[in-house]
Order: C-alpha cells, then sequence, then structure tokens
C-alpha cells in the first residue's frame, strides 16, 4: 500500500498557524528583497543613464521652466552624503557593508507583524548596495539629483533616507505607546 501525500509530508499542524507563521517569514524575506531589488534597480539605471549621456560637472533640464528650481546634475561623490569626508571611501564602504550585513542579520529576528520596519529595512538595505556597488565600481558615488539649494544626491540616497524616517517614525510611535499606560498609572487613569 503506498502512502498518501499527507503521510509522505507529516501531519499538518493541529491549528495551521505554523504554516502559516512560515508562509508569512517567507514572504517578510520576499518583501525584504523586493523592496530593496526595486530601489537597487531604480538607482542603477538611473546612475547609467546618467553616465552615459551626461559628462561630470554638467546638467540637464527635460522642463526648462524647473531649472531654476531643479535639475539633473552629474556629480561624483567620493565622501559621504553631501560630499562630506572625500578622503574616507575606503571606510564608507567598511560601513556599507556593516550596514547591509546588520540589515539582514536584524531582519531575520523581526516579528512578522513589523511591516513598517520592513519597509524601512528594504528602503535602506537597496540605497545601501546601490551606493555600495558604485563605491567598488568607481571609487566614488554618482549623485545626480540638484535642487539647487541642497547637495547633490541620488535615488539611493533618497530610499535611505526616507527608511530612516519611516524607522525613525515607528520607534517614536512605539516608545509612545509603551509610555501611555505608565502615565495613565501615575495620573490615576485622568
Amino acid at each position: 500500500m503506498s502512502a498518501t501525500p499527507r503521510e509522505k509530508v507529516g501531519p499538518l499542524p493541529e491549528n495551521g498557524r505554523e504554516r502559516l507563521s512560515l508562509t508569512r517569514e517567507k514572504w517578510g524575506r520576499v518583501f525584504l528583497v523586493g523592496i530593496a531589488l526595486l530601489v537597487f534597480a531604480a538607482d542603477r539605471i538611473s546612475k547609467v543613464l546618467v553616465l552615459r549621456y551626461l559628462p561630470v560637472g554638467h546638467s540637464w533640464n527635460p522642463i526648462p521652466s524647473l531649472r531654476r528650481w531643479v535639475s539633473i546634475t552629474h556629480v561624483v561623490n567620493s565622501g559621504a552624503a553631501f560630499g562630506l569626508f572625500p578622503d574616507y571611501g575606503t571606510l564608507f564602504v567598511v560601513i556599507a557593508v556593516v550596514v547591509v550585513v546588520a540589515i539582514v542579520a536584524y531582519y531575520r529576528y523581526l516579528p512578522t507583524d513589523r511591516w513598517l520596519v520592513r519597509v524601512s529595512l528594504g528602503l535602506q538595505l537597496g540605497g545601501a548596495l546601490g551606493n555600495l556597488l558604485d563605491r567598488l565600481r568607481y571609487g566614488y558615488v554618482v549623485d545626480f539629483i540638484d535642487f539647487k539649494i541642497w547637495p547633490v544626491f541620488n535615488l539611493a540616497d533618497s530610499a535611505i533616507v526616507v527608511g530612516v524616517a519611516i524607522l525613525a517614525y515607528y520607534l517614536l510611535r512605539e516608545q509612545e505607546v509603551r509610555e501611555e499606560p505608565a502615565t495613565q498609572e501615575r495620573t490615576g487613569g485622568n
């Protein structure tokens, strides 16, 4: 007599939660990788276009009426954000690798219901990988978004900043939620 498919796989969990949790865990990883890949791909494509069609130091504006406020300006950045510390390129490679490893390691232990944190980490991971590839390949980061009143940056920088902002919002909100019961206890619920 041959075994049924269920016998080959083993017994199903009593309440199905174990299987659901495994599915959420897998989707959580897919979610991180998906967001990171979208950010990385958009960053790479935009940088390849800038490298191919716009010489370093030149600007282009597809909408001339906006030239006063925003342009695409090809800039090379061997330093940190906003061109700070240009002589420490190797240090920034090491920092980027540590950040990528830390995000991946932390993500593995993140509870499945923390979607805002997952989005945040996906954005940061994609941005870190985009800028890391630039540093390894060219020795500098390609920047091109020029708002005139702000240092020139790129899509990876934007993703990192938005990811950090989302994480900060989440952490502040969590702190308020934890402090609320203590405040109610001290004030007698008023």
